[in-house]
């Protein structure tokens, strides 16, 4: 699967844009600002039917403009698929495929899997759990439906709970027989959560160790751990040594909603005391490690956004990275980068058919293109 062509019109600084894309290496120069990152954000959408960095759709819409078209082309087992998103101010997103709309956003979700790397990653670090609970979730909705399924309906359940014991502690007035209606929504959907997550990162583990092994030459030792409190016990009785904790706090307190990542390196919190490089790696191996899991899965080999990653990184990194998206395990890879020159080197190396456009001010040109075995 790969993405063969674009149009914009009126989205974010772009007016009006049409491009064709390699199949393998499209890579994007151009100062801060010019609109490189833009343009990864729109091929974000086809994928996500959002933004990765601002949710409100009307936000992205070109300024003194009233919406927004994204049209997209995909290859996929040798027939074109077309993505339509439209976005007008105060009106619902429109989102086709093939020309037929979705009655849901979320059917959409998987069917072109995609994976970022991008500076915004370090939260997944330096944030907080909700950050990378968001991160496992968005892994394993790539490939399941049914996953996506109980992970809405455990937070609106968890919603309406929390609404509740906010409720009963303002009025003083508590029913053990209303809250246990949604312990049991919860409990089903909580433990459907809490076994995927655990299957999904018994196998993910491995993964990301082979990728990070290769991006760091084997120097340093990594670890992650699973935490959830589902680990210590039965959930539902959980819920109940936890419900009058609940009414104190006025929301709920254990479940999957609390679940997190431990991640180290040479047996220490990254977080506390790994390099900008040394967290910068951790973070692309298990961007990595995602885009190998959900290929597996999927049968489907993801598209690959770099969005200005080579900053912090070593050349002996950069090197390996670059080395390990240009085999087979990798498809179609866009980057953005300040550094034309650095691209020109880097991809004239590379057997990948590669694509250097020059961007500036909301325009998009073809630089220098690159072919296995042709030279320049």
């Amino acid at each position: 699967m790969y993405l063969t062509h674009i149009s914009l019109i009126n989205f974010r600084n772009y007016r009006e844009l049409n491009l064709a894309f390699s199949p393998k290496f499209n890579c994007f120069a151009g100062n801060n600002g010019a609109g490189k990152t833009n343009l990864l954000e729109a091929i974000y959408y086809l994928s996500f039917c959002k933004s990765f960095s601002n949710p409100v759709d009307s936000q992205n819409i070109l300024f003194d403009n009233d919406y927004f078209l994204i049209k997209g082309i995909y290859q996929v087992n040798g027939s074109a698929d077309e993505l339509y998103c439209g976005v007008k101010r105060n009106q619902k997103k429109v989102f086709k495929r093939n020309k037929k709309e979705y009655d849901k956003l979320s059917e959409h979700i998987g069917h072109y899997p995609l994976v970022l790397i991008s500076p915004g990653d370090i939260n997944l670090i330096q944030g907080g759990s909700e950050e990378r609970r968001r991160f496992i979730d968005g892994v394993i909705a790539q490939y399941s439906s049914i996953y996506l399924t109980h992970l809405l309906q455990y937070n609106k359940a968890l919603l309406q709970r929390n609404a509740l014991l906010k409720l009963q502690s303002e009025r003083k007035q508590f029913d053990d027989a209303t809250i246990e209606v949604y312990d049991q929504q919860l409990e089903y959907h909580g433990n459907y959560i809490f076994e995927q997550r655990k299957t999904f990162f018994a196998e993910f583990v491995n993964v990301f160790n082979h990728f990070h092994e290769i991006l760091s030459g084997k120097n340093e030792k990594v670890g992650l751990d699973y935490q959830s409190t589902l680990h210590e016990g039965d959930f539902l009785q959980q819920l109940k040594d936890a419900r009058q904790k609940d009414r104190l706090m006025q929301f709920t307190t254990v479940g999957i909603h609390k679940d997190d990542l431990q991640f180290e390196i040479h047996g220490v919190q990254v977080k506390r005391f790994g390099s900008q490089g040394q967290q910068k790696t951790f973070l692309i191996a298990l961007k990595l490690a995602q885009h190998n899991f959900t290929k597996e899965k999927k049968g489907i080999s993801p598209i690959l956004l770099f969005d200005d990653i080579f900053d912090k990184l070593d050349d002996n990194r950069v090197e390996q990275l670059m080395l390990l998206v240009n085999n087979d395990t990798f498809g179609q890879v866009f980057i953005t980068d300040t550094n034309a020159g650095r691209l020109d080197a880097l991809f004239g190396k590379l057997s990948g058919i590669s694509h250097i456009y020059q961007v500036k001010n909301g325009d998009i040109q073809l630089a220098s293109s690159f072919y296995p075995n042709n030279g320049n």
